[in-house]
């Protein structure tokens, strides 16, 4: 089970965001989006998404910054562990329960929205349960193993094993002593990230890159000379703006 897991999991969850994706843009590249509910309902939409987003963009720096940047890297800059640990605690925990609030949000926004439910997939439904899942287990594993003082290093094991799984050599052993909570949150986010390419969430893959090149779009004023004799079609007359 440990091989299955820490070995076997990480690669069967790569390959089907790696997959998804391409089938995705290959097969549904008109469903590559979030679809927007906006028109339904725009006053908790307002305040929700932002707090969602933000505090989701957190949590993903928080995680990038705690399993792919080595601990000798943040020593060498002066940031020492108890410093790495308070930030983690305080930033994290922050980072955390602004998500939480917004997916609530966002779930009793579509839940007491009519239009906004029918427009939610199945998929969707099971991503925001995984996704609460996901981040509630963070933090529960974060604050079941930490004080103001001190906190589980998982620099020193979980860190190790997520680099690893990139270099071919995810060593399984390191998350054996692992604190189960701990092993339950990374097990989840594993599923979540599964899942992306085949829910809305696939749209943090897209970015506007073409409105960069694309030619400036020009507006050129037309002359009653250049339209011609042609009888202007009704709705369409010109306005008189002196009368």
């Amino acid at each position: 089970m440990s091989t299955f897991l820490w070995g076997a999991l990480p690669y069967i969850t790569l390959v089907s965001l790696a997959g998804g994706l391409w089938w995705r843009y290959r097969y549904d590249k008109f469903g590559w989006t979030t679809r927007s509910s906006e028109l339904h309902e725009s006053r908790l939409l307002r305040i929700a998404s932002p707090m969602f987003h933000y505090g989701i963009l957190f949590v993903f720096v928080g995680h990038i910054m705690g399993l792919f940047i080595p601990e000798a890297w943040t020593d060498a800059v002066g940031v020492k562990e108890h410093q790495y640990h308070l930030l983690s605690l305080f930033g994290g925990t922050a980072a955390g329960v602004l998500t939480i609030l917004g997916i609530l949000m966002l779930i009793y926004r579509r839940r007491t929205r009519d239009a906004v439910l029918r427009a939610t997939t199945s998929n969707d439904k099971l991503m925001y349960v995984v996704l609460l899942a996901a981040i509630f287990m963070g933090l529960y594993a974060k604050l079941g193993h930490s004080t103001i003082s001190s906190g589980y290093n998982y620099r020193t094991t979980i860190a190790p094993w997520a680099r690893g799984i990139f270099y071919l050599n995810p060593r399984p052993e390191l998350m054996e002593s692992v604190p189960l909570t701990f092993q339950i949150h990374a097990v989840i986010g594993m599923l979540l990230i599964a899942m992306v390419p085949f829910t809305r969430l696939v749209h943090m893959f897209s970015a506007p890159v073409g409105y960069l090149f694309r030619p400036y779009i020009v507006y050129r004023s037309r002359s009653p000379q250049q339209l011609g004799e042609r009888t202007p079609r009704r709705g369409w007359e010109p306005v008189d703006l002196e009368r």
